[in-house]
């Protein structure tokens, strides 16, 4: 079976979607983007302007005139929900980029049509595709750290005004999130991961220090307590003058310690372990090399995602996973709002309840 793809929004992560569906084989049935020129320089820059396909400026009427099996959904923030709702009621499987949508109740009405309609829902969390993210996670699995005392994330990096000039969306509540939202989800995604889903509590602070042209936080600052009583604590900005800095994730166990650097944690800084055969995995690994701070790993998403199309089932990121980080930044948001921790779960909050 050929999976018929279409992607819409032909924007600046764009260029990580297309190589990877036609990567996996799938067929390019349309492209689609409001800007006409963005899908030209899409496919220029690829260099694949001579790719037989449809385009679209709408993608109501895309969805209506093609046969598709699969859509990813590469729009603005705000609008991933309503776009991919569309076309998992149709039958149609999605892939959508971070965040999965700005309100826990678009996030889980996207998970009641996927379940619904029996499609695959997967969301682009890349990092967990990395090749050290792998490693950590099987030596949890092997129980190599033991007891986790603390998980730690940093993302310091670095956007100007000439960044949010690029879209009117760009730091508004209603259409994007701040630092926690937009650029720290990976990290907080991958603290959860490791340091477990069942979370009771999260308290944070925001600020917006450098950016007083957006309406959302630079800097945001908060920590976690796991079920099982384990620590996490959380820092992203986009405050770092003139560049990036650091994508960090620092796990500290009662026998093992390793800290994750690099622009999206994809190198391996320290991996110290009391158990030998859990020292040799990162003492022999041989890590992929990234492109960005991007991570090179949609490939693997797509590839991931393409299996669950094909044998049925969902993906290995799916919507739960998806729900899991956007809960988390909400949380985070919504203890800075009312001053004080949140509990989780966390139901019925979304961005446009925030103003700092």
């Amino acid at each position: 079976m050929s999976i018929r793809y279409a992607l819409i929004g032909c924007g600046r992560i764009a260029p990580n979607h297309l190589p990877s569906a036609l990567g996996c084989g799938m067929e390019i049935v349309a492209l689609c983007d409001t800007n006409a020129q963005a899908i030209d320089a899409l496919l220029e820059g690829l260099k694949l302007s001579d790719l037989s396909l449809k385009r679209y400026s709408d993608y109501r009427q895309m969805l209506a005139c093609e046969s598709l099996d699969m859509v990813a959904v590469a729009t603005d923030s705000g609008s991933h929900a309503d776009i991919a709702k569309e076309c998992l009621s149709r039958g149609i499987a999605v892939l959508v980029e971070k965040p999965m949508a700005l309100s826990l109740a678009d996030a889980d009405e996207m998970l009641a049509l996927s379940q619904k309609h029996k499609v695959p829902l997967g969301v682009c969390q890349q990092n967990r595709f990395n090749d050290a993210s792998l490693l950590v996670r099987k030596a949890l699995d092997s129980g190599g750290f033991g007891r986790l005392s603390h998980v730690s994330v940093q993302v310091r990096w670095w956007r100007d005004a000439d960044y949010y000039a690029q879209d009117a969306w760009r730091g508004t509540w209603e259409k994007d999130g701040g630092a926690l939202m937009n650029q720290c989800i990976h990290g907080l995604d991958l603290m959860r991961w490791f340091g477990g889903t069942d979370i009771s509590s999260v308290s944070a602070t925001l600020a917006n220090r450098y950016h007083p042209y957006l309406e959302v936080e630079d800097v945001g600052i908060g920590f976690v307590r796991f079920s099982d009583g384990a620590i996490g604590s959380f820092e992203g900005t986009t405050n770092l003058y003139k560049e990036n800095l650091e994508e960090r994730i620092t796990l500290i166990g009662e026998n093992g310690t390793v800290v994750l650097g690099g622009d999206c944690a994809q190198k391996i800084e320290v991996w110290d372990f009391s158990d030998s055969a859990i020292q040799a995995l990162g003492d022999e690994a041989d890590l992929s090399e990234q492109s960005s701070v991007y991570g090179s790993s949609h490939s693997r998403v797509y590839a991931d995602f393409a299996h669950a199309l094909l044998c049925g089932g969902q993906p290995t990121v799916d919507g739960r996973c998806g729900r899991d980080a956007l809960e988390l930044v909400l949380a985070a948001y919504k203890s800075h709002l009312v001053n004080a921790p949140v509990s989780l779960p966390l139901y019925g909050f979304d961005t446009q309840a925030m103003h700092l």
